[in-house]
This record gives C-alpha cells, sequence and structure tokens, in this order.
C-alpha cells in the first residue's frame, strides 16, 4: 500500500527534490558543502590566530623573563650599594677617630695615656683595613653586577623589539584575517537562510559533534568521513538525489559526485 503523503509533500524518511522555494535537493547538497567549506575556513583562522598569538604571548613571557632578571641584579645592586654607603661613613668615622687621637699625642703626659692612645689608633686602623677590603670586594661584585645587567638589558631590548616585530606582524594578519571573516560571514547568513529549519538545525549539530565536517562524500562503497562500507542500497539510492542520506555509522549527511 503506498505511503500516505504528509503535509509537505515529502515522502517520510526523506525530502523530495523540491521545497523551499523550489530549491532542488541537489542545490541544498552545493548549499551545505559550501556552507561547510566557509566553516572550515572561518575555523582555519581561528587557530592561525591563536597560534599567533600564543608566538606573541611566549615572546612576551620570554620579556617578562628576562626583566625579572635584569629587575633582581638591580635590586641586588642597590642592597650592596646601601651596604656600601654604610660601610663608607663607618670608615669615615674611623678615619676621624684616627685623626682625633693622633691629634692628641703631642699633649699627653703620661706614658700610660700614650699607650692607651696608640692603641686606640691602631684599633682604629685595623678598622679602617678592614672595612677597605669589604668595600673592595663590594665594588668587584658591583662591577661583575654591572656587567650582567648591561647584557641582559640588551637581552632585553632585542626580545623587546621581536616582540613589538612580531605585534605588528599579528596586528597586520588579524586585519586580514578580520576582514576575511566579515565578507565569508555574511555569505553564511545567506546560505543559512537558504536551508529548511530542519537541515540547517541538522548540519549546525554534525558541525559541533564531528571536527567540523558535517558533509561528506560517498565514494566506492564506503562514508569518506568515517572510511566505513556503507550498505549497498543506500549508497545506490544516493545516486538518485531526491532525499537527505546520512552515514549510519557517523550521521554525517552523504553526497555522491557522478562521474561525467
Amino acid at each position: 500500500m503506498p505511503a500516505k503523503p504528509n503535509p509537505s509533500g515529502s515522502p517520510e524518511g526523506g525530502c523530495r527534490q523540491r521545497n523551499n522555494g523550489g530549491r532542488t535537493l541537489r542545490e541544498k547538497l552545493g548549499v551545505l558543502r559550501e556552507l561547510q567549506d566557509i566553516d572550515r575556513e572561518m575555523k582555519q583562522f581561528e587557530e592561525q590566530k591563536r597560534t599567533f598569538e600564543a608566538r606573541v604571548a611566549e615572546k612576551k613571557q620570554e620579556l617578562a623573563r628576562v626583566q625579572e632578571m635584569v629587575d633582581a641584579l638591580a635590586d641586588e645592586m642597590e642592597g650592596l650599594k646601601s651596604t656600601r654607603r654604610e660601610l663608607t661613613t663607618s670608615l669615615e668615622e674611623e678615619q676621624g677617630k684616627v685623626q682625633k687621637s693622633e691629634a692628641r699625642l703631642p699633649e699627653i703626659k703620661t706614658q700610660k695615656e700614650y699607650v692607651a692612645v696608640l692603641k686606640e689608633i691602631d684599633t682604629a686602623k685595623a678598622r679602617i683595613r678592614e672595612i677597605e677590603a669589604q668595600v673592595s670586594e663590594i665594588d668587584g661584585q658591583l662591577e661583575g653586577l654591572s656587567s650582567d645587567r648591561e647584557e641582559k638589558e640588551a637581552e632585553l631590548q632585542t626580545i623587546a623589539e621581536a616582540v613589538e616585530t612580531s605585534q605588528a606582524e599579528v596586528d597586520t594578519e588579524l586585519a586580514t584575517f578580520s576582514s576575511r571573516v566579515d565578507e565569508i560571514s555574511g555569505r553564511r547568513a545567506e546560505l543559512l537562510e537558504q536551508l529548511p529549519a530542519g537541515v540547517r538545525k541538522r548540519y549546525q549539530t554534525l558541525i559541533s559533534r564531528r571536527a567540523g565536517i558535517a558533509v561528506v562524500e560517498a565514494r566506492n562503497g564506503a562514508c569518506t568521513g568515517c572510511n566505513m562500507h556503507l550498505p549497498p542500497q543506500l549508497y545506490n539510492d544516493l545516486f538518485k538525489v531526491d532525499r537527505l542520506l546520512d552515514c549510519p555509522h557517523c550521521n554525517r549527511l552523504l553526497y555522491v559526485v557522478e562521474q561525467g
């Protein structure tokens, strides 16, 4: 007994060649394929954008790492300079003590006091030698740190220039991408409007669940989306192009390219 026609004029399990304003199924498949090409291109743009941004981010991380090293060297140098200032103050105090003590020597009346002052002078001079050695050691450290800092600052400048160059290149690429995305987004909206709501929803579901591939060619009896063999009758029905058919394995929509 023949199937009772449904209100849309489509047989159960599929749709006839003409509906949605007279658009054939072959034309719908063409729309779906073009739509998929656009979505694939937009996905590639997003991947390239992430790659470009990651490249700049990596350089910025390197910049931050070297900047931290420069800052650490600067902090260490400042700490040594502070210590040096304290030692210099102590050195001046000890030198002042020696001068005062030596100035007292001609005025001393007793041997005992004379010996005591000489001892004060010797102690102060020993302290001066100790402080001078510490200052000399700090000066050597500061010289080494200054050399390291200059080297890192030069490296920092090189990286900063590389970041600036990369950012400019990325900005140029992204501007090109943005222009192209705006262009194909408009076309994408037009294509979606050409599809029945059910087909549109089905396509969008497949795109999100099947790695961005919703429509694939059936070739030599197999689905090229999952490489699984199709039931012979299903494969033969694809050549009739009278209803949308999908792969029973991956659920992607199928089409065939007839050999001329």
